[in-house]
């Protein structure tokens, strides 16, 4: 560990539904994401100390290798359509950090995962969304990182394994997605309860140390609902890096919420 430095949690957020807390309505109510959006505007208060840089894995971008983006200068990847106007001019400058991009290219290549650089790559929605509205200054340095396009469970946990030691490097590392992410269930009558069977399933697997809790997230296909929850899986397997890079100790549901009928969940690992 650095001098002088704390240890840092894992977090596995819901990033909303595309713009949705730069807007003035939303998919529903106008007051759909308030909740999601106070979590995220809290969350950096519960950090040990002020992050030294942030890697974010988001459900918005797959490669055939684990890529990291050493983009200097991001921009922003407006991946979304339909929304109003002004949600297409948003900003948020935060820099890149290409010396840590490399660092998380060579921690995976070292244990044996496929990795890679992306010269160029810059913010997709699942990053600058709910970074603008917990980090909203853009000062701290961010590295994102992709998916690869297999989204093998197991494989994602151990990129979460082999990413741990920057979490003593004061790195926070994000998993950016959403716990439910069936877009036609939203409103359906039947989704509320499947939803929260999922999401119960869920939260206890989480809840485990790690052997466990990788053992159930990697089998996470036999939980109550789970193909209904997750149609594809990409917004869930960011949560695998998060929580492979956990640590041993038990995980902590830290938000949860029901937009549009449908119950999110938020966890934070500190072992």
């Amino acid at each position: 560990m650095t001098a002088n430095t704390k240890r840092q949690p894992t977090i596995f957020l819901p990033h909303g539904g595309g713009p949705c807390f730069f807007m003035d309505w939303t998919w529903g109510p106008a007051d759909t994401w308030n909740a999601t959006q106070r979590f995220l505007e809290g969350l950096s208060d519960t950090l040990p100390e002020p992050p030294k840089a942030i890697v974010v894995v988001s459900g918005h971008w797959e490669e055939q290798a684990f890529t990291a983006s050493e983009a200097a200068k991001p921009e922003l990847i407006f991946d979304y359509s339909g929304f109003p106007e002004q949600t297409y001019r948003l900003t948020w400058p935060a820099p890149g950090e290409p010396a840590l991009a490399a660092r998380v290219a060579g921690l995976l290549g070292k244990a044996g995962l496929p990795a890679a650089l992306s010269a160029d790559r810059g913010f997709d929605h699942g990053v600058f969304v709910p970074l603008k509205v917990a980090f909203p200054q853009a000062e701290i340095p961010v590295v994102t990182l992709s998916l690869v396009g297999s989204l093998d469970p197991a494989l994602h946990l151990a990129a979460g394994r082999a990413l741990a030691p920057l979490r003593d490097e004061g790195v926070v590392i994000v998993g950016s997605g959403m716990s439910f992410h069936n877009l036609r269930g939203y409103f359906r009558t039947e989704t509320q309860d499947r939803a929260r069977a999922f999401d119960q399933w869920l939260t206890e697997a989480v809840e485990k140390p790690a052997p466990e809790r990788d053992a159930l997230l990697t089998a996470w296909r036999e939980a109550p609902f789970a193909a209904y929850a997750h149609p594809r899986e990409e917004h869930l397997i960011p949560l695998m890096v998060a929580a492979g890079a956990g640590g041993a100790a038990a995980g902590t549901r830290i938000f949860s919420d029901e937009p549009m009928g449908a119950a999110i969940s938020a966890y934070r690992f500190d072992g």
